[in-house]
């Protein structure tokens, strides 16, 4: 049988209704390059793809393939371990969309691991979010899962980064290209630094307030030892100045 070329329109009109982007969705389907599902729009879902879309998006397999018969199909709703209904709804969950624009970020903050432990550790914080515009991400192709926020601590990024600023970090992204913004875990302490690679699996941490702030160079073996990981890239970054300029006649 001939393929049915509005496939593609059906299975867009489907994923603007649940406010999923094809980055999102490839997510889901567990596709490496978002790429292949925004080619969908125009060649329409493969037949190897069709039961399975149609399933995730709650919809009869024969109406997003051919457009014949009815478009719900409640009968190919799968439920969860825990009674839920597994629907178009349901696949929000990848991340949480306040309005038509805005995608809301939870925070990664350094906190004692113990009460009135000097030792710290990095956690994800969702009882304060952040929103960022959903444009942002999309536009560097960043699944809305791997994004997270930080606060910048010190003046070690002065200035390019003012103490207090708050962070957009990149969880997806944790490969390092040189003289590119990292958040990182430092022995328990989240750091932002420029991060270079060197000789030897070695790293480099700079900071962009060099005269305060001399590199840091670590060997492999001591990467390993202080417990360095890298968290993600930064990729937005926000300051609020610290007072209202005075005005000068009054």
């Amino acid at each position: 049988m001939k393929k049915n070329k509005t496939c593609g329109l059906r299975f867009k009109m489907l994923l603007k209704m649940a406010d999923i982007t094809t980055t999102g969705f490839a997510e889901v389907l567990k596709i490496d390059n978002a790429q292949t599902v925004h080619n969908w729009y125009t060649r329409g879902v493969p037949d190897y793809r069709i039961e399975e879309v149609a399933r995730k998006l709650s919809v009869n397999s024969e109406w997003l393939k051919t457009g014949e018969g009815p478009k719900d199909a409640r009968h190919l709703r799968l439920v969860s371990d825990t009674g839920d209904t597994f629907d178009a709804q349901a696949l929000r969950g990848v991340y949480t969309v306040i309005e038509p624009t805005d995608v809301e970020l939870p925070f990664f903050r350094e906190v004692p691991v113990a009460p009135g432990s000097n030792k710290t550790h990095v956690i994800v914080d969702n009882s304060q979010p952040i929103r960022l515009p959903r444009s942002h991400l999309d536009s560097l192709e960043i699944n809305y899962g791997d994004a997270i926020c930080a606060y910048m601590i010190g003046n070690s990024m002065a200035e390019k980064i003012g103490d207090g600023s708050t962070l957009a970090i990149d969880r997806g992204l944790t490969q390092i290209v040189d003289g590119e913004i990292y958040a990182i875990e430092h022995d328990g302490m989240l750091r932002i630094k420029y991060l270079h690679r060197m000789p030897g699996n070695g790293l480099r941490l700079r900071s962009h307030n060099s005269a305060e702030y001399p590199d840091e160079i670590f060997r492999a073996a001591q990467i390993e030892e202080q417990h360095i990981r890298v968290l993600g890239w930064v990729f937005w970054s926000s300051t609020l100045n610290k007072r209202r300029p005075p005005l000068p006649f009054l």
